[in-house]
């Protein structure tokens, strides 16, 4: 279905909340997963926040780089994933690659981020597995802005707040020079609506997830979750926006990639 790429701005809006709370909620046809690459240069959230440490850090990102220069990569991202699932759903659905547990290891991911991309986009079409990609708040800029290119749709995930609209302008706008059109989330915090919260920063409000501070620490520090947390407004939201996400994939990717004459596909991007 698609390659989904989330980024953030200063301000601490949520990304890493939001891409998990899509990672878990997303409706999977039969025979489908889902794997959410943490590509966040300033670290992983995941592992000593949703996971408490329980795992510690031998399988992440940075494990990639060397697979890389030895040549395994392919088989090494597969051995870093973990399994996300719930205990009654079905095993190695829902899928994390974690991210550097180092801000200083993102140095040696250079080489990295190319390959990744290219990876996630294989993954998507040659073993029915949809992507999100978490790139944080600086993940876009630099090397690492390779993975929003080749995703079939970028957001950049706001909350409707004064301090964090002025701080996504210069956020959305290079975005946008760099991967072209690109969408919002909003974490309803503030008191703008979304029609004005668009027409400030001219890109359209994709998705809405309320702001439920609660709810939001079961994913960001692995708050004990309370019952029916997969009926929380939060969760409920993150299944309704899912679909709007990936409606908004679908279309663009059929826009950049037309069907040639034929029925080839072009590749051109």
């Amino acid at each position: 279905m698609a390659v989904i790429a989330l980024a953030g701005c200063s301000g601490a809006p949520g990304v890493t909340t939001s891409t998990l709370a899509l990672l878990l909620s997303w409706p999977l046809e039969a025979g489908r997963k889902m794997i959410l690459a943490e590509c966040d240069p300033d670290g992983s959230a995941v592992l000593h926040g949703l996971l408490q440490g329980t795992l510690g850090d031998q399988r992440s990102l940075r494990n990639l780089s060397v697979a890389a220069r030895i040549g395994v990569f392919g088989e090494a991202f597969w051995r870093q994933l973990i399994d996300l699932g719930s205990e009654d759903g079905p095993p190695w659905e829902r899928l994390l690659l974690p991210g550097i547990t180092d801000p200083a290891q993102a140095a040696s991911l250079g080489p990295v981020w190319k390959t990744l991309a290219q990876m996630l986009r294989g993954i998507e079409a040659e073993h029915d597995h949809d992507v999100l990609i978490d790139l944080g708040r600086r993940g876009a800029y630099g090397p690492s802005g390779v993975l929003a290119e080749q995703a079939d749709a970028t957001f950049v995930v706001v909350r409707n707040t004064l301090r964090c609209l002025q701080a996504a302008e210069g956020r959305v706008r290079e975005l946008e020079n760099r991967v072209g059109d690109i969408g919002l989330v909003m974490i309803d915090e503030g008191p703008y609506p979304a029609g004005e919260v668009q027409r400030v920063l001219q890109v359209p409000v994709v998705a809405t997830l309320p702001y439920a501070p609660k709810d939001a620490r079961v994913l960001s520090d692995g708050a004990e979750q309370p019952r029916h947390f997969t009926r929380s407004p939060l969760m409920k939201a993150a299944r309704a926006g899912s679909s709007a996400l990936a409606q908004r994939a679908a279309l663009r990717r059929a826009r950049l990639v037309p069907r040639a004459a034929g029925g080839e596909v072009s590749h051109a991007r």
